[in-house]
């Protein structure tokens, strides 16, 4: 009888494995959610640093803006290549993220954002059009 009580008493009853599962899944959320918003802080503060370098690059005609959001080179001189990388890598997580709050692809994101790119661009920038050639702004 002591022994069919002790057992009993070990068997954890369906609400209280969902209460431990619940308890185990909000302590994940709260050791990585925050890790999550300082990466893309980290990421948002990376692209600001490299930010007036890659002005520069655009001003000289060495790089311009694709048609999918990323930045290429439109010269032979790769002058600042690893920031260019580092910039692209940075955007595609960035565009990787919010697709997946939107419930759709990377790509997509990054096309919509080479267009909002392409309406705040200066007019000596280079952009690249639908078909893939570039031009300079007007």
């Amino acid at each position: 009888m002591i022994l069919i009580m002790q057992r009993k008493k070990q068997r954890k009853l369906p609400h209280e494995k969902k209460s431990i599962k619940n308890f185990a899944a909000l302590i994940v959320l709260l050791l990585f959610v925050p890790a999550l918003f300082c990466f893309a802080g980290s990421i948002k503060e990376r692209m600001k640093t490299r930010l007036p370098l890659l002005k520069e690059l655009k001003a000289k005609s060495i790089i311009g803006e694709d048609n999918q959001g990323y930045l290429q080179f439109v010269s032979q001189d790769k002058t600042g290549e690893d920031v260019v990388n580092a910039e692209n890598f940075g955007r595609e997580k960035i565009y990787n993220a919010i697709a997946k709050q939107q419930g759709t692809t990377g790509e997509m994101v990054g096309r919509l954002r080479a267009k909002t790119i392409l309406e705040k661009g200066l007019p000596w920038e280079y952009f690249m059009d639908e078909i893939g050639k570039w031009y300079q702004k007007k």
